[in-house]
């Protein structure tokens, strides 16, 4: 079977290098155009797009999806399904109809759950125990098409979503390459997603990843685990962010002296950083304070001089 990869990031590279062994022939990859990186901002191909020249293949780094050179030049190609993971851009009417078997996308959830751009962080966030990747054919609604394959995964309890991530991106490579095996053989059915159990992952904007710390702990520590390693989590010192990476839960009893931690309260010891929070403290792990490199909370308080009474999050 004729096929053309789509995908973006590093989590799409696993199922790009599945597809690209496996007895179907990849004659071509879609992937987002360089975008600026770094500091300096310069211009950097996409992991897809390095991993694909580095194996040989066609890329095609289209602007927008409905230009008609794009669709002339994957009409060329004549691709017999359009495998789809992480790509960025949506699909458009015009593109939907050129592979005969549809676009294919490997989604990070169990749909109906999750429907959108970030599911693994949303999945944390929300304290999911399970969750799983889908493969769907894609059609105009964001990740409504029928389902044709699934598998899940445990989310632990120290997972962040760039663990959860990696391991639904090693797994989910072979769930994709089994899907178009089944779609070849003409084995699989796809089956409409139901009603019930939608909910939706938008993409996590930096605004979203601020932790509150009057929530309870368990939801700080989901927030944090959610937002790692992007876009990261952050709070307010002195009137400046402060990037915080996972944290710990701990007994009130856990904290030196027995002293009782309002919301956002800090007590520092040698070798700790507690923090309040609506319930239970936390204790921080590695902190990354503005202009600064990431260290371990105890560094940074050395260096901060951190005064009595001082706090997070204030504004």
């Amino acid at each position: 079977m004729r096929v053309v990869f789509a995908g973006t990031p590093e989590a799409a590279v696993p199922s790009l290098d599945a597809v690209a062994s496996s007895s179907h022939e990849l004659v071509g990859v879609v992937t987002r155009p360089d975008a600026p990186s770094g500091r300096g901002r310069r211009l950097e191909a996409s992991p897809v797009r390095r991993r694909a020249e580095e194996l040989g293949i066609p890329v095609l780094t289209p602007t927008r999806v409905k230009d008609p050179d794009f669709l002339e030049a994957l009409t060329a190609l004549a691709p017999d399904a359009c495998p789809v993971v992480a790509y960025g851009n949506l699909i458009p009417p015009a593109a939907l109809t050129i592979p005969r078997l549809g676009w294919i996308n490997l989604h990070f959830s169990l749909l109906p759950a999750w429907r959108g751009a970030a599911p693994v962080q949303h999945a944390i966030m929300a304290g999911d125990e399970v969750t799983g990747a889908s493969t769907f054919v894609i059609e105009r609604g964001l990740d409504t098409g029928p389902v044709l394959g699934v598998m899940t995964e445990t989310i632990r309890a120290t997972d962040t979503a760039g663990d959860l991530l990696g391991r639904l991106s090693a797994a989910g490579a072979g769930l994709l390459v089994a899907t178009l095996d089944g779609l070849e053989s003409g084995d699989l059915v796809a089956v409409p997603q139901p009603s019930e159990g939608v909910s939706l992952a938008p993409k996590i904007e930096v605004e979203d990843a601020r932790i509150a710390w009057t929530r309870p702990a368990t939801a700080v520590d989901r927030l944090v685990r959610g937002c790692t390693p992007g876009p990261g989590a952050w709070t307010t010192f002195r009137g400046e962010r402060l990037k915080v990476s996972p944290v710990a839960l701990v007994l009130v009893d856990d904290v030196p002296d027995g002293v009782a931690l309002r919301a956002g309260d800090l007590r520092v010891t040698k070798k700790a950083v507690f923090v309040g929070t609506g319930t239970q403290p936390v204790r921080l792990g590695i902190v990354q304070a503005h202009g600064k490199k990431p260290m371990s909370a105890a560094d940074w308080a050395r260096g901060t001089r951190i005064e009595a009474g001082e706090r997070v999050g204030d504004e």
